[in-house]
């Protein structure tokens, strides 16, 4: 393809910008913004609309949807997705189209009937699926579906078409039938572990496949000439429709639907951590899939190299680069690759904190990009900021994730900016975790910013640099954003105690803070206290266990890292652990510790039991290292004499959180330098529920 007269890319990444055609639809290039959740769905369409316009601006040439309930007879409440009931739900559907395609992207909806896996607790529907069989949710409701009879599929089919036709009326150019992760009705079908009909639409692979054909076709002949329907498919599911099958299903419909998009299995597999999962990991699942269809193929990986990608098209194994979980670290990846600028792409670290907000039911949030679903509620857009106020300069004390944030958007919006770091090393907490097992490419949120700080000549670091109150009121910097980070707890104080426990001190005790420190245990059973329930117990233990300690992992939660059920890594965490030969006590709290072991009490009955051992973990809650800003605050009244306007602290300094948090308090820091919220206003827009007319 030729290039832009304004593109300055490298030619080897030429293939990435080919035009590819989708039946009677033509894709500008080759990056595919599969379908994802956000948080947002119904409830909040504008900010998912201006969300996906972003990525059109950023050169997307495919922008999808997340799914979207096509029928009331199957809804996944309490999850928050986009929903397609009836001809209300078309504006706000079509808002989003036209924000996908306003920089020539096609727009993509992903139609789900979740079938078994929609418990319809907001509509009260009775479920439908292929058999009598359990609801399958997160949360393992306590119902059942109900088998479809054959006036059940008929009905299927004519919502799928009328769906599709309300698609196409919103104006999207790809229409998208989801039948993967085990989540949608086609999938359902195909599955011998949730298909054992006796019927035509059971049975053989054939027969299974019987619902598939009968779907893709009504849709193509209902929206005719002008839309595309492609299909979603999950490449293997353990113990049901394995790779091979899928496979056999590819090759009998190889021309069906006018695209195959190919997911890895599970959504836990499709979107596995960096830390358990690899770049490009699906394309032992994927490999070949091509040589069985004249349709073009995409799949995921977690792409965020443009080498891998273009790999992936000149080998053979894809024609699209689909990206999720990329695309929301950096929806300008494309303009990027093709303004020749590879190095300012932030990459996406893996650790699924975007999934979180889908799991939580709330706004989605990004570790990389804190304008993540902000576009609209706040009007932060991800590559431009917000024109300098009257002030000019801004002390930041810290550089971890927040204090490299929040010098980075000052600095960005113009001011001049000292950047002020105790040690030697910039990075702060992501510098010391990404040293951790698995967590290596944490270590991108530092290398970013710190990459982009390097090009600033607004910019002044300075290490060694442990400033006191007055060095602070001496300096006189107009703007002071303290970025201090936090302490790990050393007295058990959490969630199961909010009082300090006894601790004998001939007890070697540790924290988070020794172990990344180089600080590690000497004696040979280390029992390790996770009250704290994410990552960090977790990946402990494994630094315990490479460093030869024999480990004891308790914790008062019925699961280990019981909150990564929100990361879609839990499973993997508790098996990696047991497979590490970590002896697990859950449902335990941290009692006492003595001389020689541990006082342990059951989160359910209270009854207590000791155990031996040579020394404890503590990962409980952390404390902010506030200090600074005490002292300053008690000094306020000589602000205005030493030239300041605001001192915040930000980040792990003001309340300790996981790293997105804090590099969202730098971003907001620098956004609202020299500015400020009329009183009782809001600081973000929302939209609000129209009420019905009394009738």
């Amino acid at each position: 393809m030729p290039k832009d007269t304004l593109s300055k890319r490298d030619p080897r990444y030429d293939v990435l910008f080919e035009p590819v055609r989708i039946g009677p639809v033509t894709a500008k290039n080759r990056f595919y913004q599969v379908p994802h959740c956000n948080g947002g769905g119904y409830r909040d369409p504008s900010a998912v609309a201006e969300m996906r316009r972003i990525k059109s601006e950023g050169g997307w040439g495919v922008i999808f949807t997340e799914q979207v309930e096509m029928h009331y007879t199957s809804e996944i409440t309490p999850f928050i997705e986009l929903r397609l009931w009836e001809d209300k739900d078309i504006p706000a559907l079509a808002r989003m189209a036209d924000a996908m395609k306003s920089n020539g992207a096609l727009a993509g909806i992903e139609l789900a009937y979740s079938g078994v896996n929609g418990s319809n607790f907001y509509t009260r529907e009775v479920p439908r699926a292929p058999m009598n069989s359990p609801i399958r949710t997160f949360t393992k409701d306590p119902v059942c579906a109900r088998a479809m009879d054959k006036q059940d599929i008929r009905d299927l089919r004519k919502w799928h078409r009328n769906a599709c036709l309300r698609a196409r009326k919103a104006g999207y150019d790809i229409i998208e039938l989801y039948g993967a992760h085990g989540f949608g009705v086609i999938q359902h079908f195909l599955s011998p572990l949730t298909n054992q009909r006796d019927d035509e639409y059971g049975g053989s692979l054939e027969n299974r496949a019987r619902l598939f054909r009968e779907l893709i076709s009504e849709c193509k002949d209902a929206v005719g000439d002008t839309v595309a329907i492609s299909v979603r498919l999950s490449l293997n599911e353990l113990g049901g429709l394995g790779n091979p099958q899928v496979r056999d299903v590819i090759e009998m419909h190889s021309d069906l639907p006018d695209l195959w998009d190919l997911g890895h299995g599970t959504w836990e597999e499709c979107s596995g951590t960096s830390r358990f999962t690899e770049e490009g990991a699906q394309e032992p699942l994927v490999g070949g899939i091509r040589d069985l269809t004249d349709k073009p193929v995409v799949g995921v990986g977690r792409f965020t190299s443009p080498d891998s990608m273009v790999s992936q098209i000149r080998r053979g194994v894809l024609d699209f680069i689909g990206c999720a979980r990329p695309s929301i670290a950096d929806p300008f990846i494309p303009r990027k690759i093709d303004e020749g600028r590879v190095e300012d792409i932030r990459e996406c670290i893996g650790c699924n904190i975007c999934v979180t907000g889908d799991m939580t039911m709330s706004i989605s949030r990004c570790t990389q990009n804190p304008t993540f679903m902000e576009e609209w509620r706040k009007g932060w857009h991800p590559e431009k900021m917000n024109e300098k106020g009257e002030s000019g300069t801004v002390l930041v004390i810290g550089a971890g994730p927040a204090g490299l944030e929040a010098a980075r958007a000052a600095a960005t919006r113009g001011y001049d900016v000292a950047l002020a770091e105790a040690g030697t090393e910039l990075g702060g907490r992501v510098r010391l975790e990404s040293l951790l097992p698995g967590l290596a490419t944490w270590g991108r949120v530092r290398d970013y910013r710190v990459h982009q700080i390097s090009q600033m000549a607004n910019v002044e670091i300075y290490y060694d640099s442990r400033l006191t109150a007055q060095d602070v009121l001496d300096f006189g910097f107009e703007n002071v954003a303290i970025a201090t980070g936090s302490t790990w707890r050393r007295d058990g104080v959490a969630r199961h105690k909010l009082l300090p426990i006894s601790i004998d001190g001939a007890m070697p005790i540790f924290t988070p803070d020794d172990l990344m420190a180089g600080r590690l245990p000497e004696g040979r059973h280390v029992v390790l206290y996770d009250d704290d329930h994410y990552y960090m117990g977790g990946v402990l233990a494994e630094l315990l266990v490479q460093k030869g300690a024999r480990v004891t992992l308790v914790t008062p939660s019925n699961l280990v890292s019981e909150w990564t059920i929100n990361t879609l890594e839990q499973h993997c965490i508790q098996a990696k652990l047991i497979e590490l030969g970590v002896e697990i006590v859950t449902a335990h709290g941290l009692n006492e510790v003595g001389s020689v072991g541990v006082t342990l009490d059951c989160t359910f009955t209270g009854r207590t039991r000791d155990l031996a051992c040579d020394a404890v973990v503590l990962v409980t809650t952390r404390l902010p290292n506030d200090g600074l800003w005490q002292e300053l605050k008690a000094r306020e009244n000589e602000w205005p004499a030493a030239g300041i306007k605001r001192i915040e602290r930000i980040g792990d300094a003001n309340a300790p959180a996981p790293i997105a948090w804090a590099v969202y308090a730098g971003h907001r820091f620098a956004r609202e330098l020299d500015t400020e919220l009329e009183e009782g206003a809001l600081p973000f827009r929302r939209e609000v529920t129209e009420l019905t007319p009394v009738e």
